[in-house]
């Protein structure tokens, strides 16, 4: 099965990042591509949604599984393959943008790579949602296409992690189940002994597999979700105390609510409540 959308390219795009074509191939076992060095101008993920295959960079060849992906830059020679014996359900999105190459630079993609995705549910509804709104607008809707693309490759910005030794934190769903329940009960008092013993491990292999799964520390994840409440709270219940706030989000302590909310946010609660408070 193969599912695709072709896009024209826009010279001068003033986007900061557009698709140049995007889909999935399925049940595949002949899909083979060799672009030789200089001839695709465009950056190039392919993500492996099940199956096997195999990919080619600077630094070898390499067998691509689910949540497996592989990041080609523009000009870079491109070779990759299905498996004949697992063909590989594959997604993949071509892209371009004037300031694609210093962003993704910054971010230590310096050359192709090949990456496994923490989360990979995230990625792929953002690649079917761009998927989606090309086949159905093709360029009708360029401004929505480019932001479509852009948090598909935020997605993977924020997921991507080097495929070495990621297998097991991607393959163990374990913490990932226990992040809705961790949100919602993020205000009581976090003890990490009894969230390792809902997942079934050590707390310091719960802490190894939270990180493989988040890029945070248990106790990072929890703050941001505590402090995420209490920005709505402070917005929502204007006649309460910053101090009622604090307690309610987890913090006894109002001085050390005000310190962490002030890392994060740049301004103190008060000062939050006073430049938001009325829309």
């Amino acid at each position: 099965m193969k599912r695709q959308s072709l896009l024209l390219t826009l010279s001068g795009s003033p986007y900061l990042a557009m698709p140049e074509s995007v889909g999935i191939y399925r049940d595949t076992p002949d899909h083979a591509v060799l672009r030789e060095a200089g001839m695709l101008n465009n950056f190039n993920i392919h993500y492996v949604a099940a199956g096997r295959g195999y990919a080619e960079t600077e630094s070898g060849v390499h067998e691509l599984r689910r949540g497996d992906a592989v990041l080609y830059l523009p000009l870079q020679r491109q070779r990759y393959y299905s498996s004949a014996e697992e063909p590989w359900d594959v997604r993949w999105v071509h892209f371009y943008g004037p300031e694609l190459l210093g962003y993704l630079a910054r971010l230590g993609f310096h050359r192709s790579a090949v990456c496994s995705l923490r989360q990979t549910e995230a990625w792929e509804a953002a690649h079917l949602e761009l998927l989606e709104e090309a086949e159905s607008h093709q360029m009708l809707r360029p401004a929505r296409l480019s932001m479509l693309t852009y948090a598909l490759l935020s997605e993977f910005a924020q997921q991507a992690v080097p495929a070495t030794g990621a297998k097991a934190g991607r393959t163990d769903l374990r913490i990932a189940e226990l992040l809705p329940d961790l949100q919602r009960e993020a205000c009581q008092p976090f003890l990490l002994d009894d969230w390792a013993a809902r997942a079934g491990v050590s707390r310091h292999y719960f802490c190894k597999l939270f990180r493989q799964a988040t890029g945070l520390s248990p106790m990072d994840f929890v703050t941001r979700c505590r402090l995420q409440m209490a920005k709505q709270w402070l917005l929502d219940r204007p006649a309460h105390a910053v101090g009622r706030i604090a307690e309610d989000a987890g913090y006894p302590s109002a001085s050390y609510f005000n310190k962490r909310f002030a890392e994060h946010e740049g301004v103190t609660p008060t000062e939050y409540r006073r430049l938001f408070g009325r829309g």
